[in-house]
């Protein structure tokens, strides 16, 4: 596992957040929210990358 996907999870969360706080002041709790979800899968996304990528590594290692 790279370094590099932790950044980029922590750059989401980041800015996820930042958006977050700046559309729940401005009253757009509608649009804080789906900010946050869009956030959510997109590091979901990344997430299952890697997971699919460690499976394939799972069969090939016991042939399976």
């Amino acid at each position: 596992m790279n370094i590099d996907l932790l950044f980029k999870i922590a750059g989401v969360g980041i800015i996820v957040a930042v958006l977050h706080q700046i559309l729940s002041k401005a009253g757009r709790e509608d649009q804080a929210m789906m900010t946050t979800l869009a956030g959510m899968i997109i590091v979901l996304t990344l997430v299952i990358n890697e997971i699919s990528s460690l499976f394939t590594t799972v069969r090939t290692v016991f042939n399976l």
